[in-house]
């Protein structure tokens, strides 16, 4: 069984103390780390305490609409494909997510094939453009109480701009030009709706 909060606590605090840091983990000295100087350090672990309501969860509201969000660029009656408000450093992020409130473990057996299939679809369609390296697929559940299945693609040959830290970047690298941002984003509506679904831009 997994330790509790107050067990992984105790185990830092019996390293390093109540208010001490811990030492850099190992990705700090990879190639591909975006950050450099001495400076840098894991902030202090905090003592447990409640877990943070979500958007969604409580008086919080969440993104879902039950209709194409602001930003959606493709949907059928049950999914989404929502990009940002504006581009970011990479050549694309995107999300997918239902319609209808739901999270990963809310999905049942039908939905959790749509979204295996569409998952694939979408990873396959971004990663066959022009100049993209890979597509990084991730999903962080904190944030949100519905689930956005995030698609990262980065630029292929930027051989420091690899593996999990790429997110990083997304904010580091000065943001591609809105033209051919938009004009990706239309590629990947339009491809994905090759399998069914909208193009919405």
């Amino acid at each position: 069984m997994p330790e509790s909060a107050e067990e992984v606590y105790a185990r830092v605090v019996a390293q390093v103390g109540v208010d001490g840091h811990l030492p850099m983990p190992a990705q700090g000295g990879w190639d591909i780390f975006p950050w450099e100087g001495t400076g840098l350090r894991p902030r202090v672990v905090e003592p447990p305490s409640d877990e943070p309501p979500r958007h969604g969860e409580g008086d919080r509201n969440c993104s879902c609409t039950g209709s194409p969000a602001k930003g959606a660029i493709w949907a059928n009656d049950r999914w989404e494909v929502r990009a940002p408000g504006q581009p970011g450093g990479l050549p694309l992020v995107v999300n997918l997510c239902p319609l209808e409130h739901l999270d990963f473990e809310d999905l049942d057996d039908d939905m959790a094939a749509e979204f295996g299939l569409l998952s694939v679809w979408l990873h396959r369609i971004i990663s066959r453009m022009p100049n993209i390296g890979r597509v990084h697929v991730q999903k962080i559940g904190d944030g949100s109480a519905h689930l956005h299945a995030f698609f990262i693609a980065r630029t292929a040959r930027m051989t420091n701009i690899l593996g999990s830290p790429a997110v990083d970047w997304d904010e580091i690298l000065p943001a591609v030009p809105e033209d051919i941002w938009r004009a990706d984003l239309a590629y990947v509506a339009k491809h994905l709706a090759t399998h069914g679904g909208t193009a919405l831009v």
